[in-house]
């Protein structure tokens, strides 16, 4: 892998942005976590995300890690860029690509999102191939792996108002135990025990997605529009 020593790299970002944890590639970046911020959103409306701290975080005895997730209109996919050295990822290494996640979104998909593929050409396979649930973590800000995609019978498991104003009531579920509200782009809002009514009063007018999972393990997904 050429130039490797100068791979491993970091940006700050702001102390309130979302962030992405990610785990991975242990035979380069050590097995450690490198905290994303979002650092603001490109031309297409899709987030971009740099690693913190600014200074780098030492990784594998090859320096210090700075890391950049953003996407690339250009090739239809999302990328995960190493500096070249000097924290301005002009000449970034490119890491990891992942052009099967639900591009319609702001946010990236995670690590078990379509196929994020190591790029081997640069990294020599050292990475461990493919980033999936064994080999890596990638969390917090990315694309969930159940919405969306998740078709769930719910005939006798309503929610109700819909459109509402600020109590969502649910009814059909007796063994109820988490609740997770999601907005359209996919992120996580709010996560709570269950209860059947829902007082959504504070949040700002839109679409969401309101996931119940039940003390088995079931889970239910449904759309709601807050007025």
């Amino acid at each position: 892998m050429k130039n490797l020593y100068l791979l491993c790299l970091a940006f700050v970002g702001s102390a309130t942005a979302q962030t992405i944890t990610f785990n991975g590639c242990h035979n380069l970046f050590d097995n450690q976590n490198f905290i994303f911020n979002k650092t603001g959103t490109d031309s297409n409306s899709k987030n971009i995300y740099m690693t913190t701290p600014i200074d780098g975080q030492p990784c594998g005895g090859l320096g210090s890690c700075e890391f950049k997730i953003q996407w690339n209109n250009t090739l239809t996919r999302w990328e995960f860029l190493a500096d070249e050295g000097n924290g301005t990822f002009t000449n970034p290494t490119l890491m990891y690509y992942n052009s099967t996640g639900n591009n319609a979104l702001a946010l990236p998909p995670g690590n078990s999102i379509g196929s994020w593929i190591e790029n081997i050409a640069e990294t020599n396979g050292q990475c461990g191939g493919n980033l999936n649930a064994v080999n890596s973590t990638m969390t917090g800000d990315v694309q969930s792996p159940t919405l969306g995609t998740l078709e769930l019978t719910k005939s006798k498991i309503q929610i109700y108002p819909n459109p509402v104003v600020d109590i969502i009531r649910v009814s059909g579920i007796d063994d109820g135990q988490t609740i997770q509200i999601y907005n359209i782009d996919g992120r996580l809002i709010r996560s709570e025990n269950f209860d059947s009514r829902i007082n959504i009063s504070q949040l700002i007018s839109g679409m969401y997605i309101l996931r119940i999972t039940t003390k088995s393990f079931q889970s239910y997904e449904f759309k709601f529009l807050k007025k």
